[in-house]
């Protein structure tokens, strides 16, 4: 096991494009880190060049306290899981795993030890003599991800492993990789976009967009104290609300008069200032007296998810658009005149120009 460091590390390809501006972080011995953004972000480029498959601008990239920068990959003691899972076809799921070994020369007796020690963490044990083309989706990820336990690595890497996999597996591996962090403690780096991955795999979280690493929290620091309205939208399902508005130092006026008062002691502003106030869906609620503020919308759409219904509205005043995330047993329809209240404490307010948090 091992810490990871990253300090200032850059990215620039030919042509002058930079993929990566200047990242710091520092990932602690056993420490799970989950790079989420979108597409084009730079997260796979950040973790290539940990991985010693990118070359480095500029920066530094440590493992276990020396800097790996000139190494080659296999000088850095790390072993990665793609997307791609990349087995052999020709080969049996335990030849699958053992070959890195036999290319490191390790006797028989030790490959033969660590392959049966990861196929039992992996509950691979009964296909070590299958082909991957007799697997699924799911057990063949579960042999790429052997493949890397075998290596018994200072840190494991994880390029977006799950993409591959329908919804059902993609929640079942999920449960796999946690147990195996659980179990072996090795840090680890895993790139994703998706934030439900992110969410429920992560001992941190570092959000990137366009190169840069916007906010690195645990997740519900990022979920509660968004630094940025790109991080507050891309975490949580529905989206959180965006709306127009105006900080004074009575609260927040939102457009068409709405009011929303600010918490005592949190202050206001000497002169009105153009912000935009956040809301998630799930912080509104119809329970009078159970919230702040008073917000009324016209329904336009209903869906009825079960547990939960997503009501799409507008606000009477101004038309901006709104989503509410209700109990299941809300009973509301198409054309009601509502009123929401907003869970104290769960207003978020950002500077209209920059987008970060205030």
């Amino acid at each position: 096991m091992a810490e990871v460091g990253i300090r200032g590390v850059r990215k620039t390809y030919a042509g002058g494009f930079e993929a990566i501006k200047g990242i710091d972080c520092a990932v602690g011995d056993g420490e799970f880190l989950v790079m989420l953004g979108p597409s084009g972000c730079g997260k796979s480029t950040l973790l290539r060049m940990v991985a010693g498959l990118e070359t480095i601008s500029a920066g530094e990239v440590s493992i276990g306290g020396r800097v790996v920068n000139d190494l080659e990959p296999k000088d850095r003691d790390i072993a990665m899981v793609f997307q791609n899972y990349a087995l052999y076809p020709h080969m049996t799921v335990y030849d699958n795993m053992a070959y890195g070994l036999k290319i490191r020369g390790m006797s028989k007796a030790d490959i033969e030890s660590r392959v049966h020690k990861a196929s039992d963490i992996l509950e691979l044990r009964p296909f070590l003599d299958r082909r991957p083309r007799q697997l699924s989706g799911g057990q063949r990820q579960r042999v790429a991800m052997g493949r890397a336990i075998v290596r018994e690595p200072k840190v494991f890497l994880f390029d977006e492993p799950l993409s591959n996999l329908d919804a059902k597996l993609r929640t079942q591996m999920r449960v796999e990789i946690n147990r195996l962090q659980d179990r072996l403690g090795i840090t680890s780096l895993y790139v994703t976009h998706d934030q439900v991955e992110a969410m429920t795999l992560a001992d941190r979280m570092m959000v990137m967009n366009g190169g840069v690493a916007e906010q690195i929290g645990t997740p519900m620091e990022v979920y509660h104290r968004p630094a940025s309205t790109f991080v507050a939208g891309f975490i949580g399902s529905p989206a959180m609300n965006f709306l127009p508005a105006r900080l004074t130092a009575s609260g927040v006026e939102l457009n068409g008069g709405h009011a929303v008062p600010l918490p005592a002691g949190s202050g206001g502003a000497s002169a009105a200032r153009e912000i935009t106030l956040g809301i998630r869906p799930e912080h509104l609620t119809l329970e009078s007296g159970q919230g702040i503020g008073d917000i009324a919308v016209k329904v336009e759409l209903i869906e009825a998810l079960g547990a939960d219904t997503v009501v799409h509205a507008r606000l009477t005043s101004s038309g901006d658009p709104l989503l509410a995330r209700l109990p299941g047993s809300a009973r509301v329809s198409n054309g009601d005149t509502l009123h929401f209240a907003i869970t104290p404490g769960e207003v978020h307010l950002f500077d209209r120009q920059t987008g970060r948090r205030l």
